[in-house]
């Protein structure tokens, strides 16, 4: 499917939908094409490009702001231009101060995806899910985040601006510290949406819901067990992110398998195959997912008779 300018349109209305709803929206997240492909045949809504995860899996390299922007951008026009559902991409710190946001910003809008957010941690970051982070002062952020708004309003005004906050487990922060640069976020610097990473409570988070003027995307962090669907619509949160889910549980996956041919040979691909097959979803077709067909129907309509491929006396597996 072409990210043509109406594919791009639609998408960006269908998130600003999401964000305008008075009920939670669940995002799944991974890192490449496929997997946002997975996401819209299996009935999500949006999907999530996670900065960790394309660090991890396109440059085997940890989640320290070492994906370049040329990098992220070719990536996301990628999924976007694969994907029928609109995908929020990571975008870090927006690749320095004020200036580079504003650079960052318009390159993002231009690759098709519905929607960006912007980090509030020192570079070079450190995984929202690590120790060792470091928060920009707030002022600062606010600027980041009006220099992001002020360029998609240039661009496109129906691109949305995600203010993500790592205030949450950084050094010298409290929950106090993380309300007062998300309220500032929205209300000084015009983000349409708030990222609340790695909150520890259900109060804090219904606290967040209710005194900030914009929807609140999160991602759990307390010890105790995550809150259902239901609960995180009950305590007023818009997006519930699920930032690694495809990805890790693909990697662990492969590493079982891997293991499990090297000890046992292709019995192993065999087993892991039915046990697959054998469950409540099945297998999932490469060929569908990558709208393999559409080859067949160009070389049909296309090609000269000369050019065409015989299918009928050859084979493949």
């Amino acid at each position: 499917m072409p990210s043509s300018g109406d594919h791009v349109h639609q998408m960006r209305a269908k998130f600003r939908d999401i964000l305008s709803r008075d009920k939670l929206t669940v995002m799944p997240g991974g890192f490449s094409p496929l997997y946002a492909r997975m996401a819209e045949v299996i009935g999500f809504e949006c999907f999530f490009l996670a900065g960790s995860q394309m660090s991890a899996f396109l440059l085997g390299v940890p989640d320290n702001g070492i994906l370049g922007l040329r990098d992220m951008v070719d990536h996301a026009r990628h999924a976007a231009s694969r994907a029928a559902i609109p995908i929020q991409l990571d975008a870090d710190t927006g690749f320095g101060n004020a200036v580079n946001v504003d650079f960052a910003v318009e390159e993002i809008i231009r690759s098709g995806v519905a929607a960006c957010n912007i980090e509030d941690q020192e570079s070079p970051k450190k995984s929202a899910t690590m120790a060792g982070r470091r928060i920009i002062p707030k002022d600062e952020a606010v600027g980041k985040i009006k220099a992001a708004v002020a360029i998609r309003d240039q661009v496109d005004s129906d691109f949305a601006i995600c203010a993500r906050n790592d205030t949450l487990g950084a050094e010298g922060t409290n929950f106090a510290d993380a309300l007062d640069r998300m309220i500032a976020y929205v209300d000084e610097g015009g983000a349409d949406y708030v990222w609340l990473n790695s909150v520890e409570t259900r109060e804090d988070l219904k606290t967040a819901c209710k005194e900030i003027n914009a929807p609140v995307l999160t991602i759990w962090g307390g010890k105790d067990a995550a809150p259902s669907p239901e609960e995180y619509e009950d305590l007023g949160v818009r997006i519930a992110l699920y930032p690694v889910c495809a990805a890790t549980v693909g990697m662990q996956a492969a590493w079982h398998v891997l293991n499990d041919l090297k000890a046992r040979g292709p019995v192993a691909l065999a087993d892991f195959k039915k046990w697959v097959d054998d469950g409540p979803y099945g297998l999932v077709s490469q060929k569908m997912l990558t709208n393999a067909e559409r080859v067949r129907a160009v070389e049909d309509n296309f090609l000269t008779e000369a050019d065409q491929r015989d299918y009928e006396n050859t084979w493949g597996h």
